[in-house]
């Protein structure tokens, strides 16, 4: 409760200095850190019943804040999913789907050549109104052209790439991937950040880990609020790890991967004790989309009892791993069956910086900080839900198209499957979203 009159405190100073009236002893906003997989199923962290139980930070992490099991990505694929996630909308809205063909998708190969539209408002741009400084680290996979780059929608520093690390490449047709600090690129994969497809070994992990505690030192030095993205890619194939976790894991290597992210997932948590502001620092940890079961399994995950994995709105392509933590503020050691979907993460990170989704455009993602404050269902009455559902708090909308995977609706305990979707009549009216299955 206090956590949610502390929002409200802090749009109204909003308010008060936008309209130049001088506030003293203003509270700052918390800081956002937002940790996204990538193809991380539901059933790789012993928190969510992984046998061989080597996930002990991520575990705890979860003992002392909330773990959500009925948390759903918005489509089974990378791009889509990350689209949804900085626009608190359906994918399909800003023309991100699961057909790359004729979709704005930034995929690999590099063909595909679709990012971003600048008509999109992407989080790190509205947070800006709060004062946030904002960096991306990882995967952006956003568009890999000019005008799709990180910080021209937003994002205050980049260390990552475009796309994934798939490769190596002949560097004739087609060039090893390249990755970016900021504007400036700082190699590619397989050169100077090399991967070693034989033994899976790759330092990534490590330098995306000290890209993150050292962005998050210099803005707590400089006592700005900050929204980091940290957005790796170690456990999508070709899976990596660095030497000292290679060979340590019951899985294999992608087990080894795991479990270099759970230690970095560790040091960062770590790091915000020390510096004394993890009760000002909210941070979530999920995936973009299921375990790629076509990689397993020495290079794929576990998506637990569920069917299919990414590329099927099956449950086991979209229910992700999630857990929310901010000590002081949301208790320790609870399970919410909420039903959450990663567009959520959009509205509520604005909610937590004292913002409001805009009123231009449909927004489908839910603030879930009723939820993880006080232990309340949220309504869901809003486009990006199911029609007309008998329990309004527990209905999201499974949306994707291609020929392996149909679009579907999850309504309580149960998942209705479409047969195939027309993506161009989706309309949303008085607030409710209408989706016309075709026969």
């Amino acid at each position: 409760m206090a956590a949610v009159a502390a929002a409200t405190r802090w749009r109204l100073l909003l308010v008060l200095s936008a309209a130049g009236l001088g506030v003293t002893g203003a509270p700052q906003p918390p800081n956002i850190l937002l940790l996204l997989m990538d193809d991380m199923g539901w059933g790789d962290l012993g928190v969510y019943g992984e046998p061989s139980r080597e996930t002990p930070n991520l575990d705890r992490m979860a003992a002392e804040g909330m773990l959500f099991p009925n948390f759903y990505t918005a489509n089974p694929l990378c791009s889509p999913s990350r689209a949804a996630l900085l626009t608190g909308r359906l994918p399909i809205r800003s023309g991100f789907y699961t057909t790359n063909g004729h979709a704005r998708n930034a995929y690999t190969p590099q063909e595909i050549v679709g990012g971003i539209p600048d008509s999109e408002l992407l989080l790190p741009e509205l947070l800006k109104e709060a004062g946030y400084t904002s960096k991306i680290v990882g995967k952006w996979h956003l568009g890999h052209r000019p005008q799709f780059h990180p910080l021209k929608h937003g994002f205050d520093e980049w260390f990552g790439s475009p796309n994934c690390h798939f490769g190596p490449y002949d560097n004739k047709a087609r060039p090893n991937i390249p990755v970016y600090r900021d504007w400036e690129m700082v190699g590619r994969f397989y050169e100077e950040f090399p991967i070693n497809l034989k033994t899976g070994e790759a330092n990534l992990t490590q330098i995306y880990l000290q890209e993150a505690l050292d962005f998050i030192k210099r803005q707590q030095a400089a006592h700005r609020p900050f929204f980091l993205h940290w957005a790796i890619d170690a456990t999508h194939a070709p899976v990596y790890a660095s030497r000292p976790f290679l060979g340590t894991s019951q899985r294999g290597r992608y087990g080894d991967a795991v479990r270099e992210i759970d230690d970095s997932v560790g040091k960062i948590l770590h790091l915000l004790r020390d510096l004394s502001i993890a009760e000002n620092t909210f941070v979530f940890f999920t995936s973009d989309n299921g375990a790629a079961l076509i990689s397993a399994p020495r290079q794929g995950g576990s998506n637990g009892p569920f069917l299919c994995g990414k590329q099927t709105t099956f449950e086991g392509g979209m229910r992700e791993p999630a857990i929310a933590w901010w000590p002081g503020h949301i208790p320790a050691g609870q399970v919410s069956h909420q039903l959450g979907s990663i567009m959520d993460l959009f509205t509520t990170s604005l909610s937590l910086a004292g913002l409001e989704p805009p009123r231009d455009r449909a927004i489908d993602g839910l603030d879930l900080l009723p939820t993880m404050l006080q232990g309340r269902l949220t309504d869901s009455s809003t486009p990006g839900r199911c029609p007309e559902a008998v329990a309004p708090a527990q209905d999201l909308l499974l949306f994707c198209s291609n020929k392996m995977s149909f679009p579907g609706c999850r309504e309580g305990a149960w998942t209705l499957k479409g047969v195939r979707c027309n993506q161009s009549r989706l309309t949303a009216r008085s607030g409710r979203l209408t989706v016309s299955f075709l026969s």
